[in-house]
């Protein structure tokens, strides 16, 4: 589902020719949303981001739950492909249905919802609407540092589309002795983050007991949506933002970046990492 084939002219000092290359998949996925009592049921067309497709009903509950429009498992009822859309759209077009009982304030909505495969949080309508409320982080977890140093190339072993193509990132959930977890991967960071807690989030204590690895850099809204699935350490290869940061000293994550073989930056909440 991931990857594709295109034709492409290769390049090389001296000569050139034609050659068959695999690229990473990206295409649209809508969101739509069903929600209401039973009596007055409605449907909102709720985002469009650009996807690589695989995993599409973990993508829609997670990236449902990291905006704070459900809150519990119990509030989604399920997620299936739009079966009255036409026939080349169907797999690109999803409805996550809410339980009757689910409620969420339309204020919370205050978006166009339209995101890329680069940037969570494009189109929100104003700076209030860009957060989510989260609570505070707590855990006891404590993680030895040669284990965070370990992981990008564990994580990188166990990617397998980004073996093809060299252009998808990665979200990888580790255990405290460098076990991964569970991997998910797309051709946008906060998909791919979306994926990982979709898959886990019926099972907060599973997340909230081990670390999150990141293939690039770490922005707001990855630490936002890790915050909302209270995983306590989110460990990256690249850089973190401004806002990263502070958003991660606000809700007690220990923000990691830099990630080397033998080496890493911790930004906030050094006192989980054993340092060895």
């Amino acid at each position: 589902m991931g990857l594709r084939v295109s034709p492409v002219r290769v390049i090389r000092p001296g000569k050139s020719g034609e050659q068959r290359d695999i690229v990473a998949a990206e295409e649209p996925l809508e969101i739509r949303l069903e929600y209401g009592p039973e009596e007055q049921r409605q449907e909102l067309r709720l985002a469009v981001t650009m996807r690589t497709p695989g995993n599409d009903d973990e993508l829609a509950a997670g990236f449902l739950f990291a905006e704070g429009i459900i809150n519990s498992p119990e509030d989604l009822v399920a997620v299936r492909y739009c079966e009255n859309t036409k026939k080349e759209e169907r797999e690109n077009v999803i409805r996550a249905i809410l339980d009757p009982a689910c409620r969420f304030s339309k204020s919370q909505l205050e978006r166009n919802f339209y995101t890329t495969s680069s940037c969570g949080v494009c189109g929100k309508s104003s700076l209030e609407a860009v957060r989510v409320s989260c609570l505070p982080v707590t855990s006891d977890l404590k993680i030895n540092s040669d284990v965070i140093a370990k992981a990008p190339e564990t994580m990188r072993a166990g990617q397998q589309v980004f073996e093809h193509t060299g252009g998808l990132h990665a979200a990888g959930l580790f255990d405290r002795d460098g076990k991964l977890l569970m991997l998910r991967e797309d051709v946008g960071r906060h998909n791919a983050l979306d994926k990982l807690i979709g898959a886990g989030w019926q099972t907060p204590v599973f997340l909230s007991e081990g670390f999150l690895m990141l293939s690039g850099r770490t922005s707001f809204e990855l630490i936002q949506k890790a915050a909302r699935a209270g995983i306590p350490v989110v460990a990256a290869v690249g850089a973190p933002s401004s806002l990263a940061v502070s958003l991660a000293e606000e809700t007690g994550i220990t923000l990691i970046g830099f990630v080397r073989q033998n080496s890493f930056n911790c930004y906030t909440s050094p006192e989980r990492i054993n340092f060895i």
